[in-house]
């Protein structure tokens, strides 16, 4: 790094001037050079720093334009603070400078560059259209922490005239301040940064505190993430084996969510390495958009990771510490871990509530209505009219049946999912409420849950749906009975309802898929008139072959 003048080697510097004037002229520089390291030094504001920074350059060597370039780990500049330019001109210009032309001098060789024409150099490619015009030239590289953080470059000196070695070496010692200022802006940066992602961390963790739904702490986690890391998306994936699939997703509107498709694609191989080995990953920069695919180390939800798609407008300003992102999935795990388990503990708690409540059902009410209709059969052996004998007999089916559904409900307490036969079942018959008009109902018997095969079940609910379709179609009805029984050897399902009954001429376009299901897995189909009126459908398939 080249060394900074001090105050005497200023006041020295020959020039065409007589000895009171050469005084003036470096008290003058002096100070407008002390105005310039107070201009710099005024916030811990980086990218403020950087713009005083420029501006200050050019107050101090008279230059009109001022750019400072900076530059990433490859070498290359991906980003420019520009001043003497307003927004009108520069949006007329075709494109930023690039690193081709003399731009690219300094940062292949880090030594002060002054210019009396730009034009001139070997290396110039001219300007872009709507370009102003500049000539005199002065470029110093401004060093922080002993790296090359970027370079500054002058351009058009008021007046017409050519920058001298005296602003070159005032812009050095400016350059020299500056990189310790904008090392102690980067040192804040750091830390108050730190404290954001420290506070977005603690605000998610409190947030899911009380959370017993996993898919919503997700949501949470990907939405806080964006918010912290100021990112474009954020979306939680889960590799299924197959492929990662996207289980909760926050994006901003800028992107298209037909775009995270082809991200996954990119990153598919790599989301599956993370997740292995644990350890956060940046893929290949695409343009200025930086993407990073970050693990859930969860203990109850393994197999999930995080993937940020940030678009980076500029070195040190947006572009996360991968420390940053490691400790918020890590955060984020612990919270999932506590919310899967209250999850689960939620989950036991509902069961122990079914299964007291399926033995209070079997241990108070079934004895009672069995006791009920036992004291009924006894009436009806002393009962001499036979209307009465008639009526209890009535009473004791009724109550058989009653019993038999209290059963099946107590079986379904004991061996409830959410995503059972029997929910789906009755979710179909639910479905289909606005088309009836009215609400079918459904009675379940046995082990349908655990008895009947996946593709058995398939077939079940798609013969319910036909059935259930040509009651609203063709019944004219306003009941329906929907029943599912699964005895030890077979599977019965009876649709019936109280309509105008069968047609002369059936047409069997959607009955005919019916048989066909009930064949195909060994079984027997029978539709047939419901009296007094109605239409009976019965769907028999045995459950072993």
């Amino acid at each position: 790094m080249p060394q900074s003048p001090t105050e005497t080697d200023i006041a020295q510097y020959p020039g065409p001037v007589n000895e009171g004037a050469r005084h003036r002229s470096a008290e003058d520089g002096a100070g407008a050079l002390l105005d310039a390291v107070l201009l710099i030094s005024s916030g811990l504001d980086l990218r403020g720093s950087l713009e005083h920074l420029v501006e200050a350059s050019c107050a101090l060597t008279g230059a009109r334009y001022g750019v400072l370039g900076l530059i990433d780990d490859d070498g290359v500049v991906a980003d420019y603070v520009i001043h003497g330019l307003d927004q009108e001109t520069m949006d007329k210009i075709a494109s930023l400078p690039t690193c081709e032309g003399v731009l690219g001098v300094l940062i292949e060789d880090p030594r002060p560059l002054r210019l009396a024409n730009v034009g001139d150099h070997a290396r110039s490619i001219g300007f872009p259209p709507n370009h102003p015009p500049m000539s005199s030239f002065l470029g110093v590289p401004l060093y922080v922490d002993g790296q090359v953080y970027g370079n500054l470059y002058l351009t058009e000196k008021v007046g017409g005239v050519q920058f001298t070695e005296l602003d070159e070496v005032r812009l050095q010692t400016l350059a020299e301040v500056a990189g310790h200022v904008i090392a102690n802006a980067r040192t804040h940066a750091m830390s108050e940064r730190r404290h954001r992602w420290r506070e977005a961390g603690i605000a998610m963790s409190d947030l899911l505190q009380d959370s017993v739904h996993v898919d919503d702490a997700l949501h949470e986690v990907a939405t806080r993430l964006r918010e912290v890391a100021e990112a474009t998306l954020v979306a939680v994936i889960e590799d299924q084996g197959d492929g990662p699939v996207p289980v909760a997703v926050d994006s901003s509107h800028t992107f298209a969510n037909s775009n995270l498709d082809k991200v996954l694609e990119l990153s598919e191989s790599m989301i599956a390495e993370s997740i292995d080995s644990g350890e956060v990953l940046a893929l290949p920069r695409v343009g200025q958009t930086a993407a990073y695919v970050v693990p859930l180390r969860s203990k109850l939800a393994p197999g999930h990771c995080l993937l940020v798609v940030i678009d980076d407008p500029g070195v040190d300003v947006a572009a996360p510490d991968v420390e940053l992102l490691a400790a918020f999935a890590d955060q984020a795990s612990l919270a999932l871990d506590r919310t899967q388990a209250l999850a689960e503990r939620q989950e036991h708690l509902l069961v122990a509530d079914r299964d007291r409540i399926a033995r209070d059902l079997h241990d108070t009410v079934i004895q009672r209505l069995f006791a009920t209709a036992l004291q009924l059969q006894g009436m009806r052996r002393a009962a001499v009219v036979e209307e009465v004998k008639q009526r209890l007999d009535e009473a004791v089916a009724d109550l058989n049946t009653t019993i038999r559904d209290i059963r099946s409900t107590i079986f379904e307490l004991r061996h409830h999912d959410g995503g059972s036969l029997k929910a789906e079942i009755r979710g179909l018959a639910k479905e289909y409420v606005p088309t009836l008009g009215f609400t079918p109902f459904v009675r379940i018997r046995g082990p349908v849950d655990v008895a009947l095969p996946p593709a058995t079940a398939e077939h079940l609910l798609a013969t319910l749906r036909e059935a259930l379709s040509n009651v609203a179609r063709h019944a004219e009805a306003d009941a329906c009975i929907v029943e599912v029984e699964a005895t030890g050897d077979r599977v019965v399902l009876r649709v019936s309802d109280n309509g105008r009954g069968l047609a002369e001429n059936i047409n069997e376009s959607g009955l005919r898929n019916v048989r066909r299901r009930a064949l195909d897995l060994g079984g027997t189909f029978l539709i047939a008139a419901e009296e007094p009126h109605g239409t009976l459908l019965e769907w028999h398939v045995p459950l072993t072959s």
